[in-house]
């Protein structure tokens, strides 16, 4: 959507910013009038676009594992807006596993960046392609996560099977893996993601190639799975590889008023250079011209309005 080709800052600095535990409670107070946004993991993507986005529509950012527990925490009321890549509100929007097969009313407010699903591995690893990781010990990310749901499709699609699938967060895995307590790690996130530049830096890391899984992916799971090449230099020892980029939307679901969803929009096309997090700088940006291309979701009535009234 938005390639070119071309963390939450936790504690009292914010003020406004607040945890959104497993069991989906806000851990800090709102008023009924303050728009809240379950962004994601401290220094990942999502958490850094909310942050920019917070001051906007004077929010609070709600610290989280991701796609999927955003996903529940709007569905329940929890949480006004969020953050989801689009696999993940697609399983949702038609009652999937992972949200107890019962299907949610979901509405986009915009298509604002694709993640990069980036599988990792230490630059000394003797794993070369995903098939190698066959028996070994991988984090597929945080339970919660959409790069939880993505990493279980894409090695059935791949048909390898682990020795051990675990469910870390991110600087949890980065750690696992420096210390070869793992074999690989899958993150969704903008790049460079910093953590994973540090752990570059310190010892070492290299990308796997998932370019050639995208067909099927697309075949079995949904066409929002795109190809993806990014240059080499995005981590100083990683070379030029494909891997797999997933759209992520803003959403919301069926308590956010109008006036707040119309505010929203008209903070992403107003402000979109003030929208582009240090991830996504030199590889993505906002898209303006893309914002309403929310598939598979419907645009909010109201955010559809307002970029008609916007946009014509």
């Amino acid at each position: 959507m938005m390639v070119s080709r071309r963390g939450m800052l936790l504690g009292g600095a914010l003020g406004t910013a607040c945890v959104v535990t497993a069991g989906l409670s806000a851990a800090c107070g709102s008023s009924d009038h303050t728009i809240s946004i379950a962004a994601g993991e401290p220094d990942g993507f999502y958490i850094e676009f909310a942050n920019l986005l917070r001051p906007l529509l004077d929010a609070q950012v709600m610290q989280t594992l991701g796609s999927v527990q955003n996903i529940r925490a709007v569905a329940a009321g929890t949480a006004d807006l969020g953050l989801a890549l689009a696999d993940s509100l697609d399983a949702a929007r038609t009652g999937g596993p992972a949200f107890g097969g019962r299907p949610m009313t979901l509405y986009a407010l915009g298509r604002v960046y694709e993640n990069y699903m980036q599988l990792v591995v230490r630059a000394d690893s003797p794993v070369q392609t995903l098939a190698d990781l066959a028996g070994r010990s991988v984090s597929l990310g945080a339970n919660g996560s959409g790069a939880a749901l993505f990493g279980e499709r894409l090695f059935a699609t791949a048909g390898v099977q682990l020795g051990q699938a675990r469910h870390l967060s991110l600087n949890d895995a980065v750690g696992a893996l420096r210390d070869s307590l793992i074999d690989a790690m899958l993150w969704s996130g903008g790049v460079p993601t910093a953590v994973l530049a540090k752990a570059d830096q310190a010892w070492g890391i290299r990308l796997l190639d998932l370019g050639g899984y995208v067909p099927a992916l697309r075949s079995g799971y949904g066409r929002y799975y795109n190809e993806i090449s990014l240059p080499a230099g995005i981590y100083r020892t990683v070379g030029a590889v494909r891997t797999v980029g997933v759209p992520n939307l803003l959403f919301t679901g069926t308590r956010t008023g109008d006036s707040e969803v119309r505010d929203t929009v008209r903070a992403l096309v107003d402000h979109a250079g003030q929208l582009v997090p240090a991830q996504a700088r030199g590889t993505q940006y906002l898209d303006v011209g893309n914002l309403i291309n929310t598939e598979p979701l419907p645009l909010h009535p109201a955010a559809a309005a307002t970029y008609r009234a916007l946009r014509g």
